[in-house]
């Protein structure tokens, strides 16, 4: 059968078309993030960056800080339920729903950050309950946020000392902070990152528990000059994109995001602890002060303290997810000892 030649080359022409729109299309992940923009998400930052250039505009991240999106207890599900594609989420601030990633924040667990990172890139590659976690809720875990040392931040300069502690309002958050708070006999108080500085100022906090990160982009040294620590070494934020989105995108650009987050991953372990020691330095010189926290005070507060990640474990036994927990625990202790 002939067809006309007109005919033809409109058909040609509208397939070449369509070919056209379909190399150019492009795809906007909205990734909600709960803490303002800072030098201190450089990291998150690039790797948006170096998605959209090796995509060539195939694949843009636009970052929207601050709860902008959504406030930190509310992203996880808004990402797994399509009403934004991306975001950074905070384990702790959904203990009874990532009963797994909840583990990682866990005080006295770790001796330090980096070893917490470590263990968690080594577990999720090898134990299968975190991946299968973010599964059920509808995300696809990218990287991990590395998160540097906690420190006691307040107006009060004796805070690094149990005693001093001892009926001090101290912020917390998740299941497990709080124990830990409790068991020198000081109260646990939940407040967001984006409240703490006015906590700080009204009383509503006596002491402040962050990184020395996110005490100078805060600037809780104005709200409370001395800071002590460190006390506690945990990991950081998830960064996520929900299933449905990853789904969208072309195997071509799915494998570049992986590649830029397996590297964002590297990166910000490697330039952490530069990081964390910079801003103290920017702390101080900005008017506060950083106090050392005594290791023998330290490991009177652990010695004072549950067995919190045993803890977690009993928990998850109640839960039916008793001998999941235990091999995470283990796991995680051989590696800790040795």
């Amino acid at each position: 059968m002939s067809y006309p030649l007109r005919s033809v080359v409109l058909a040609g022409g509208l397939a070449g078309a369509m070919a056209a729109g379909a190399a150019e299309a492009q795809t906007t992940l909205r990734w909600g993030h709960y803490l303002p923009d800072s030098a201190f998400l450089q990291v998150e930052k690039d790797f948006a960056a170096a998605v959209e250039e090796r995509t060539e505009g195939r694949v843009e991240i636009e970052i929207t800080y601050a709860g902008g999106l959504g406030a930190g207890n509310e992203l996880l599900t808004l990402t797994g339920r399509g009403a934004i594609d991306m975001a950074a989420i905070v384990p702790g601030y959904y203990a009874d729903q990532l009963l797994f990633w909840r583990a990682y924040q866990i005080p006295f667990v770790f001796d330090t950050p980096r070893q917490a990172m470590e263990i968690s890139a080594e577990a999720y590659e090898e134990l299968p309950y975190f991946e299968d976690e973010l599964d059920r809720f509808g995300v696809k875990f990218l990287f991990h946020q590395p998160l540097g040392a906690y420190y006691l931040t307040g107006p009060d300069p004796q805070c690094a000392t149990v005693e001093a502690l001892e009926g001090k309002k101290i912020r917390s958050f998740g299941a497990d902070i709080p124990k830990a708070v409790e068991a020198i006999g000081a109260v646990p108080v939940t407040v967001g990152i984006g409240e703490v500085y006015e906590a700080l100022q009204r009383g509503a906090l006596d002491y402040s528990f962050l990184n020395r990160g996110n005490i100078l982009t805060n600037r809780l040294y104005e709200a409370g000059a001395t800071s002590c620590g460190p006390v506690m070494a945990i990991t950081g934020h998830l960064i996520v994109i929900g299933q449905r989105q990853w789904d969208g995108l072309s195997p071509q650009d799915q494998a570049i995001i992986l590649e830029e987050a397996e590297e964002a991953g590297r990166t910000y372990i490697d330039a952490m602890d530069t990081a964390e020691d910079e801003a103290g330095a920017a702390i101080v010189e900005a008017g506060g002060e950083i106090v050392p926290f005594p290791d023998a005070e330290l490991q009177r507060w652990k010695d004072a303290a549950p067995d919190l990640l045993q803890d977690w474990v009993d928990d998850m036994e109640a839960r039916g997810l008793g001998t999941e927990a235990e091999e995470v625990a283990k796991y995680w202790r051989e590696r800790i000892e040795g």
